[in-house]
């Protein structure tokens, strides 16, 4: 086991500031840059084990420093991007440890028992051809310094490439399996133009349950670990046109047209024509006074047999007299009627006399007499309903009515 402190110096670069990448845009890139490789323990079920193996290996590879290539295409969402990348990592096995008799260790004495030994390995390599899809978190500002962090899953082939513990030997493993793998990856990119932006990136690989046999014929399973620190660039194409400057603001009051164009309120209309009424109003001259209602009707009340104005009959004509005043040129209709105390002609003239007493009495209290009309009824239109011959006060009466038609 080795290497701890440059594992904890490339696991620094995860560090970023947060924000947005270019937003619906396409683009492509690559990186390139230094791995390295886990130690890797092939378990094939026996014993002794190794110590490098955690206990429970017999065969346990070392590697130096290896290299790690990839190509990407992806399309940035806005805050988060998706992408397709194939890499390649390769790193030359250092040395090998193992409790088991390697091509060209010779054969321990009878009864001597095989101890763990570790050697300088005399040939062979480890590598990772992966097929993943990432996704990937942008922090930061798109036109300085930005941050990103995310992972991807794929499927890797792993192969373990003429190992050997002699040069002039043949191969203790020389196989390779096709398994699922995940990686976890952070950065940081900075723009130098529009367009182009360079990385720097961090990546952990891993890989697991790959079964290879040995040249033994015995099948293992083992694990494939890798980090990573690149150097990359990226192409941004095909992002949409940022939008236009915003037009300066309008004059208060003023519109924008469909073509941008500043555009100032119509004229106000002219004010309306208007005209007072004789009530104080004020309308459109177009509109038509409104008319004062019609006051009434108003009845007084005669003693049996008699035509004479009483005096509760004549505040009742005065208040009459007052209300024609505010009407203007109203007509005003006078019905005489009289009990059914007498004969029906008698009660028609006497109906006329009450009549024109109080058209009399309203024309000496300001009533034109050109605009009072009189009709006298008789018996023929009780107030109150009674036999023949009984003297009813209710149907001693004249109804003074406003308007034209009134009281017929």
């Amino acid at each position: 086991m080795r290497k701890l402190a440059i594992v904890v110096a490339l696991s620094s670069t995860v560090l970023a500031t947060p924000a947005l990448a270019r937003d619906g845009a396409w683009y492509v890139g690559g990186d390139f840059g230094a791995t390295i490789v886990e130690d890797i323990g092939f378990d094939f079920g026996l014993q002794p084990v190794v110590p490098a193996g955690g206990g429970q290996s017999q065969i346990v590879l070392n590697h130096d420093y290896g290299y790690d290539a990839a190509l990407f295409v992806g399309y940035d969402l806005g805050a988060f991007r998706i992408e397709a990348e194939v890499a390649y990592k390769r790193a030359r096995v250092d040395d090998i440890e193992t409790s088991v008799q390697l091509p060209g260790n010779g054969a321990p004495p009878p009864g001597t028992a095989i101890t763990p030994d570790i050697s300088p390995a005399g040939g062979g390599r480890s590598s990772a051809l992966s097929f993943m899809i990432n996704g990937m978190l942008d922090f930061g500002d798109d036109d300085g310094v930005s941050g990103f962090v995310g992972g991807g899953v794929g499927l890797a082939r792993i192969d373990y490439n003429n190992v050997r513990a002699f040069s002039n030997q043949g191969a203790a493993i020389d196989d390779s399996d096709t398994r699922f793998a995940w990686q976890v990856v952070a950065g940081l990119r900075q723009a130098i133009s529009d367009n182009v932006d360079i990385t720097v990136r961090y990546r952990f690989f891993n890989a697991d349950n790959i079964r290879t046999v040995d040249f033994r014929g015995f099948e293992s399973e083992s694990r494939f670990r890798s980090h990573s620190l690149l150097g990359g660039i990226t192409f941004n194409f095909g992002a949409p046109e940022p939008p236009p400057p915003p037009p300066p603001p309008c004059p208060d009051g003023w519109t924008r047209d469909a073509s941008g164009v500043c555009v100032a309120p119509p004229a106000p209309p002219p004010p309306p024509e208007t005209k007072q009424c004789p009530n104080g109003a004020v309308i459109l001259a177009t509109e038509e006074c409104p008319r004062p209602p019609t006051p009434g009707p108003f009845i007084v009340f005669f003693d049996w047999d008699k035509d004479e104005i009483t005096p509760a009959a004549a505040a009742i004509l005065d208040n009459a007299a007052a209300a024609y005043a505010q009407t203007g040129s109203a007509s005003v209709t006078l019905a005489g009627h009289a009990d059914r105390s007498g004969s029906d002609a008698y009660n028609v003239g006497l109906s006329q006399r009450r009549a024109n007493n109080v058209r009399s009495y309203l024309a000496g209290r300001g009533v034109p007499d050109g605009s009072i009309t009189t009709e006298a009824f008789g018996e023929s239109r009780p107030l109150v309903d009674t036999a023949d011959g009984v003297r009813e006060p209710q149907n001693r009466r004249v109804e003074i009515t406003f308007g034209p038609g009134s009281g017929w």
